[in-house]
């Protein structure tokens, strides 16, 4: 803080002694707009720490458009589209993300940008009955970031989040399959389990789904098919549920299993962002 204001009491005594050297007035100029940059910086720092994320957002904005040539011009703007994503403001991050791919091609956090993209996406999944849209978009982006940057938190992270999101998605073929079920649309709802245990067999919900084929197909009076089912639920799941409702296929008392609840943590993405605050 000290080297600070004593970088400030030497600018304040360069703009006193104003030269009509061209040279000296150029340099000054630039010399306080540096300063305003930096100092917008900290004062967009400070108020985020404070929790003031929107002061923060428009303060960060600030510092990128006084240096654009500088190198706190990209962590500026990303640190604003945090500073959005931290106050549910998601379309305004996932704006300001997308100008930053565009503007900052070559910047070497480009990590940051597509994962907070992510996050955004992930932040407004709302479960299985809801648009599928945010659902899709967030695993197609974390599934870039695990290809595109290995080795990293960000791809450890995001491999983690597509598996609660292949939860999701394999919920929401259950919920549809059993809806189908319900109103008899045997083929409709045989096709949504057959998803699941061909796309989703590492989710909790293959066993339920292999089950409501045994049960299908048994209605059908396919029952070598539906044997076969039974027979791929004894051999892997014998202790489960599931296996045990097999031989009871008209018993009609269970308890759909709920997906796993997708943990929104905002903490977790502060520590990965922490480094560009320096």
């Amino acid at each position: 803080m000290f080297k600070f204001k004593l970088f400030v009491f030497s600018i304040l005594l360069i703009l006193s002694a104003c030269s009509k050297d061209k040279d000296n007035i150029s340099l000054i100029k630039e010399d306080t707009q540096n300063l305003e940059m930096i100092s917008a910086y900290y004062e967009a720092y400070d108020s985020l720490t404070k929790g003031d994320p929107y002061f923060a957002a428009k303060k960060f904005l600030e510092a990128e458009l006084l240096f654009p040539q500088s190198e706190w011009a990209p962590r500026s703007a990303l640190l604003a589209s945090y500073s959005y994503y931290m106050q549910n403001y998601y379309t305004e991050a996932l704006n300001n993300l997308e100008r930053f791919l565009i503007t900052y091609p070559n910047s070497k956090n480009l990590v940051y940008a597509h994962y907070l993209i992510a996050m955004c996406y992930y932040e407004t999944i709302e479960g299985e009955k809801k648009d599928s849209a945010p659902i899709y978009k967030a695993k197609s982006k974390f599934n870039y970031i695990s290809k595109n940057f290995p080795n990293t938190d960000f791809a450890l992270d995001s491999e983690f989040k597509l598996d609660l999101i292949d939860d999701i998605l394999a919920a929401k073929e259950m919920y549809i399959g059993r809806h189908y079920l319900k109103n008899e649309k045997w083929i409709a709802s045989i096709n949504r389990f057959k998803n699941v245990v061909e796309n989703y067999d590492q989710t909790i919900f293959v066993e339920e789904a292999i089950h409501r084929l045994v049960e299908i197909n048994y209605k059908l009076g396919l029952i070598e098919e539906s044997q076969k089912y039974a027979n791929t639920l004894g051999y892997n799941y014998q202790s489960s549920d599931w296996y045990k409702k097999t031989y009871k296929i008209y018993n009609r008392n269970y308890s759909p299993q709920i997906a796993k609840e997708i943990k929104k943590d905002k903490k977790g993405v502060l520590q990965k962002f922490k480094k560009l605050f320096n």
